[in-house]
Formats: structure tokens, sequence, C-alpha cells
């Protein structure tokens, strides 16, 4: 299982509509994505560790996906209008990664 993580670096004056994101483009993803992801998160960032300093990131999400492969497959197949719809909600550049998940959920 994999976990792709997409951050959106806080830069002070960055646009990020959190409400386009979380309601229109994320949904978007998923549907395109379709069976090559499970599930994703959407999480928005509210301080750094310090109480009142600006968080790392502005926002992240997550798509769990069984293979590197598929969601590569799946993601290229219309990385034309996903890249295309990110002027919609932001002018932050976000940064991605791929990882292994070694432990999904620590409550099992």
């Amino acid at each position: 299982m994999i976990k792709v993580t997409v951050m959106y670096p806080y830069t002070e004056g960055a646009r990020f509509d959190h409400d386009y994101y979380r309601d229109r483009h994320m949904p978007m993803v998923k549907a395109r994505l379709g069976s090559a992801c499970a599930y994703y998160t959407v999480e928005k960032g509210l301080s750094g560790r310090a109480p009142g300093s600006p968080p790392a990131f502005v926002a992240m999400c997550a798509f769990i996906c069984e293979s590197a492969e598929a969601y590569l497959a799946a993601s290229q197949a219309h990385s034309a209008e996903i890249r295309g719809d990110i002027a919609n909600y932001t002018d932050i550049v976000p940064v991605v990664q791929l990882s292994e998940v070694v432990v999904e959920r620590s409550d099992r």
C-alpha cells in the first residue's frame, strides 16, 4: 500500500480556497483515480508548534492507493485536468511525496 501526499507550503500572502479544495477538487481527483485510490484525506494547517505561528503547510491531502503503478497510471491519464484545476483554488506550487505505508492504523 502506498500513500501519495500533496502538501501546500505556507507562504505569506498566498491564496488557498479550502472550500473549493475540499468540495470540488478532491472529489474530482478521486473520481478520476477510480479504483486506484482506496480513499483520501484532507488537512487544513492551523499553526506551527508554537501557538500563533503559521503552519508549515496551509493544506495537505493524502491518497491511499494499492500501488504506485496503479496511482501513476490513473493520475497520468487525467494529469492535464487535475493540474489545470489547481489555479481554481491556489497559487501555491504543491510538494508531492509517494511513501510506502508501513502502519496504516495504530489502534490495531
